[in-house]
């Protein structure tokens, strides 16, 4: 059976134009206007997408089988192309017939056509004419059926659109410190299916973590311990550079579809046909008023070369790059309560900086076995959340995570990122082989180790191998302590 895609070319349909129709009437949908207007970065993140979106759709168009019945009917169409005038008259009934059967729009004005012969000889006008409106009809019904399948699409893709506008919307003061970067990245983010109830869980973090500013205040001071340095070198002179821009030829070249103008050098052979039958003159005539007329659309395929001028300047960079965070946290059993909403809270305040920062936030938690998860991968808030429903009920085996930290960071994507062990620091030693790797990584390789210890009594030889330690204390004292100051 022939493809919708296949049956579109051959009459001419152009689907590339019917898709971009689509996207032009969504983008301009108000929900979509008033949202942007509120949330720029968001915007150019969805435009970013809308290629990746176009491609999907018009592969689903490929993919959609045309109708049995249209299939059949173009078939008929395709073999009485080939028939002259006198096999054409021969063969009438038979088709007037077939296309009562298949239920085509086409025959009632098929019966119209024919009896205009009156019985007699079909004229070699005739018999253009009907296969010209013959091939109308079917030119309609396949736009029909493509611009169903297209409004299917658009209500799809504007439930998705709507459903993370409201989680963009909901999550962006909680997680975005930045409209321009941090907006855009938590719509890249929303990408996995979700359901209303599915993030409160991170509304209810965020609520938390608003309450706690000396934990934002770590977080913080941890993501600008590596603050990127500029040092510019004395000016260079200006220089031209050239820049070669391509620009679309105005002069048409080559036939690009149809379309309704009153171009009379392009018309159709039916159009130009019914002038020669004086019942369809004054028709011709009305439709050239209107320019409605069936024409070639033609449109310029070649490119001209312009070269530009701008100005540049040369500056030297000391390169000293934040790289992504990979965050341990310890789901032991003394890390629950109030321990774990802290533990939690802080990788959400992690987050909202790597999101700013543009760098990537990778959690890894630690207990008899290690888990993973992408915070800002493209389905990185449902990772989020499945995250914050995690439970801290297990044991402490930091030196498992260590090693799966080492191994992380032996790849070339986490050669710079920042370790970050989030735990109460109750723990067995660590094996000497494990420190002793550890301490060819801190030296060798530059990468850094970062503890943020949640207890006063963690174990100062644990502690001594990191590069900075970030105490956070989760006493009852230190709690009422810090509510008082505020």
């Amino acid at each position: 059976m022939i493809s919708l895609d296949a049956l579109s070319a051959l009459l001419s349909v152009s689907q590339g134009d019917l898709v971009e129709d689509l996207v032009i009437a969504l983008l301009a949908s108000p929900q979509l206007v008033l949202f942007f207007e509120k949330f720029p970065g968001m915007k150019q993140a969805l435009m970013r997408d809308m290629p990746r979106r176009k491609a999907e759709i018009a592969e689903h168009l490929k993919a959609t089988p045309v109708p049995v019945t249209l299939n059949q009917e173009f078939k008929l169409f395709q073999h009485y192309q080939t028939l002259d005038a006198p096999q054409f008259t021969a063969a009438l009934p038979a088709l007037l017939n077939n296309l009562v059967k298949l239920a085509s729009p086409f025959a009632g004005q098929a019966q119209r056509l024919a009896d205009h012969s009156d019985g007699q000889q079909i004229s070699p006008a005739q018999h253009i004419l009907f296969l010209q409106r013959w091939r109308l009809s079917l030119t309609l019904q396949t736009m029909t059926l493509n611009e169903q399948l297209l409004e299917e699409q658009q209500e799809a893709l504007l439930a998705e659109l709507q459903q993370r506008m409201a989680l963009s919307g909901q999550l962006a003061p909680l997680l975005a410190e930045n409209e321009d970067a941090s907006a855009g990245r938590l719509w890249d983010m929303s990408a996995a299916p979700l359901q209303h109830h599915d993030y409160q869980k991170l509304v209810e973090y965020g609520e938390f973590l608003a309450g706690q500013p000396e934990l934002i205040k770590l977080a913080q001071q941890l993501g600008r311990s590596r603050a990127a340095k500029a040092v510019p070198a004395e000016e260079m002179p200006q220089e031209a550079l050239p820049r070669q821009m391509r620009e679309p030829a105005s002069v048409p070249e080559e036939v690009n579809g149809l379309h309704q103008s009153e171009d009379v050098l392009r018309l159709l052979p039916a159009e130009l046909a019914t002038l020669g039958i004086n019942e369809l003159e004054l028709e011709f005539y009305r439709r050239l008023v209107e320019k409605r007329l069936l024409t070639y659309r033609l449109q310029g395929e070649s490119w001209h070369e312009k070269i530009t001028q701008r100005p540049v300047t040369h500056q030297q960079q000391e390169a000293c790059p934040r790289g992504p965070f990979i965050v341990c946290v310890d789901t032991s059993g003394s890390m629950g309560g109030f321990n774990e909403r802290c533990a939690k809270a802080f990788c959400l305040a992690l987050l909202k900086v790597a999101l700013a920062d543009q760098r990537r936030c990778h959690i890894m938690l630690f207990a008899h076995q290690v888990v993973s998860y992408e915070l800002t991968a493209e389905d990185g808030i449902a990772q989020a959340i499945r995250f914050l429903n995690q439970r801290f009920r297990g044991g402490t085996d930091l030196a498992a995570c260590l090693e799966a930290v080492l191994q992380r960071l032996q790849t070339k994507a986490w050669q710079d990122a920042d370790a970050v062990i989030v735990s109460d620091f109750i723990a067995q030693r660590l094996p000497d082989a494990l420190v002793k790797t550890l301490r060819q990584q801190q030296q060798q390789q530059q990468q850094r180790f970062h503890a943020v210890a949640l207890s006063a009594h963690g174990k100062p030889g644990i502690l001594r191998i990191f590069d900075h330690i970030w105490r956070f204390d989760t006493g009852l004292k230190q709690r009422l302590l810090r509510r008082w100051k505020r």
